[in-house]
């Protein structure tokens, strides 16, 4: 990494990556090494602040980070790579969004001149996870690497807490780019509730008791023999008949 100015330093889209988790906190990531996502290993490595556990299933990567966010209270982190890692994670986003948990996965994903055609463990993982997601995000520019892993921490603890893909281009990974931060973000339309909606505070109407059936399944234990000594008698067997002579 080149320094060119005080607030910029020249590097590759992989080393932005890394650079952009360690300035937002991140201290551990659970992955699974893959080609799409093979550029990003390197600086991650090297990297002094950043623990790697390695995972030997995506799925398991998703939900090792939902089980961090709940037991830390920190944003869970989880990476992958293109295909059918990207598809294997899908399982641990469907899980965190419907409980509510914190988790930023990081997908590699083939190179942006390959989408659509095809390619090897090319999968549309960001339109596969869209109803299961906060938001998700497809980086084919480097520049937009810091920004688009900023908003994707800021979307999955703001508000209703909940996952986040990022999927980001082989391509991308590898040109360079020029680093700053923090970024700008660009989230149009999302507003964090400053209040609770006040149709859920309304007091609500109080509920009539549920009406017991007539059976004897509400008695209390010390009558329970004598309600169940005529059921049990009514299923005795009855008198085998007698054999013809």
């Amino acid at each position: 990494m080149v320094s060119d100015t005080a607030n910029t330093t020249r590097m590759t889209g992989a080393e932005a990556i890394v650079a952009s988790l360690e300035a937002l906190g991140v201290t551990d990531v659970f992955g699974m090494p893959g080609g799409a996502i093979l550029p990003t290993y390197d600086p991650l490595m090297a990297s002094t602040s950043l623990r790697h556990i390695l995972v030997r299933h995506e799925q398991g990567a998703g939900h090792a980070a939902e089980g961090y966010a709940l037991a830390t209270g920190k944003v869970g982190c989880a990476i992958v790579t293109s295909g059918p890692g990207a598809t294997n994670v899908l399982t641990a986003l469907g899980d965190a969004c419907m409980d509510s948990v914190p988790i930023v996965v990081i997908s590699g994903q083939v190179g942006a001149s390959l989408i659509g055609s095809d390619a090897f463990q090319e999968a549309d993982v960001v339109g596969a996870s869209m109803p299961i997601t906060k938001h998700s995000f497809l980086v084919t520019d480097p520049a937009q690497i810091p920004a688009r892993l900023a908003e994707a921490f800021h979307l999955a603890a703001t508000g209703r807490p909940g996952p986040v893909l990022v999927d980001i281009t082989k391509s991308a990974q590898v040109a360079e780019m020029d680093f700053s931060w923090p970024p700008t973000l660009d989230l149009p339309g999302y507003r964090v509730a400053d209040k609770p909606n006040m149709k859920q505070c309304a007091p609500q109407p109080a509920r009539s008791p549920m009406p017991r059936p007539p059976s004897c399944t509400w008695a209390a234990a010390s009558s329970a023999p004598a309600l169940l000594t005529p059921s049990l008698s009514s299923l005795r067997s009855p008198t085998p008949p007698s054999s013809p002579r």
